[in-house]
Formats: structure tokens, C-alpha cells, sequence
């Protein structure tokens, strides 16, 4: 087993369905299912509170350890599912691996260093992306890819073909123009609406259609 990967240990559950699952959510468990590789799906019981540890630290490949056996088992982290509110976890999938598999995934980016072109005013840093679609085999899949942004001046863009991919054998699945990083300067917004109420001298401005005195007066003297 990859000396990286962290052992999730389960429980083979024969009983599924919604009210069966949130049972085991109320003991502490997190209901999850096993597939891939030809083989049946297997629903599993894994201990919440170890697994999600494991998860929010961006862990994505595991050794399963089923019913007290050794980790004989490598899956992947598929695919989470959460409450109507978004904000706890309620199911997992994963699905069978070997580490020497290739795998489509999505990986972080964290940006790192302080661009000297923030230092003007006005200057912002906007991220259109902020993850990268990466094939790589599973014993050296990422938890994020470092982006070095100190060098970015204002005006300056960075593409995802210019992220530096840790290994080689890693191939760039997101689109090569791609922007991920680009600093500019804010514009700031006009006042559109006291533009039209006062203009640039402070004096009313003209209605079209509106009479003017002049011709307000020459009206009264032909009637």
C-alpha cells in the first residue's frame, strides 16, 4: 500500500435505503458504496469522524480495510453527498484502484507569494479558475498544485498551460488558455444618474422639447 495513503476502516452492510442510513449517520457512521473494476457494488459502513478528517484534509486515495482485515484495497473518492443545507456529508462513493491506474481528477490550486503588481492602488488579483483537470496515476495524485504569483505585475495573466505540473507524467486536461490568475486595475464607477441630474457646470440640464424663455416671450407677444 502507498505509505501515503491513510487506512479507512468498515463494516459490510447488508441493509440500505434512506431510513437505514440516517441510522447509521445517528450512531456515527457514514454510509458509503464500493464499486469499480467489474466487480458488485459493495455498501460499506465507514466511521464519519475518521473519514471526513481524512477528507477535508484533501485526502482522495485510501486503503479500505474491511471488517476488521487488512487493507488489501485501494479506492478513490469519487463523489460526495450532502444534506439539503449543503453542509454536512451524508454519503460517499468510491470506487476500486490500483496505484498504478491513470485517473481523471480536479486539483487545487493554492496560490502562493505576494504579487508586486497588488502593491498600486486600485490593483486586484481576480481567479476565473482556481483548480486545475489533471490524468495522473493514482499513487501520485496531488492534493493542490503550487502557483507562484510574486512575479505577477498589473496587466499580467497567467494561463493554465503555465502552471507547473509536479511530475511529468502528469498531463494538463483543462484547456492549455485557460486564465487562473490576472491582475487589473479596478475601475472606479461613475455616477451615471447625477450625471444626468447635474451637468458638468452644476446647471440644470436641457429637456428636449422644453420652450426656452426667449421663446416663451416671442409666444406671448403673437397671441
Amino acid at each position: 500500500m502507498h505509505e501515503d495513503s491513510p487506512t479507512l476502516s468498515a463494516q459490510v452492510r447488508e441493509r440500505t435505503g434512506s431510513r437505514y442510513c440516517k441510522r447509521i449517520r445517528e450512531a456515527g457512521g457514514l454510509p458509503a458504496v464500493v464499486y469499480g473494476r467489474g466487480k458488485d457494488p459493495v455498501s460499506i459502513t465507514l466511521d464519519a469522524r475518521d473519514a471526513l478528517v481524512h477528507i477535508r484534509k484533501g485526502e482522495k486515495v485510501f486503503g479500505l480495510s474491511l471488517d476488521g482485515g487488512d487493507a488489501t484495497q485501494h479506492v478513490l473518492l469519487k463523489d460526495l453527498q450532502y444534506d439539503h443545507l449543503g453542509t454536512n456529508v451524508v454519503h460517499a462513493d468510491l470506487t476500486r484502484v490500483e496505484l498504478t491506474d491513470r485517473v481523471d481528477v480536479t486539483v487545487p490550486i493554492h496560490f502562493v507569494g505576494d504579487a508586486k503588481g497588488l502593491k498600486k492602488a486600485g490593483a486586484v488579483m481576480m481567479h476565473p479558475t482556481s483548480e486545475l483537470e489533471l490524468n495522473v496515476m493514482v499513487s501520485n495524485l496531488p492534493d493542490f498544485i503550487e502557483l507562484d504569483v510574486s512575479g505577477m505585475d498589473v496587466g499580467d495573466a497567467l494561463h493554465a498551460s503555465e502552471v507547473p505540473l509536479p511530475l511529468e507524467t502528469m498531463k494538463l486536461l483543462t484547456d492549455e488558455d485557460t486564465v487562473v490568475a490576472q491582475i487589473s486595475i479596478k475601475a472606479e464607477e461613475e455616477d451615471d444618474a447625477e450625471a444626468v441630474e447635474v451637468g458638468v457646470d452644476g446647471a440644470e440640464p436641457a429637456v428636449i422639447g422644453e420652450k426656452k424663455d426667449d421663446e416663451d416671450e416671442d409666444e406671448k407677444k403673437e397671441d
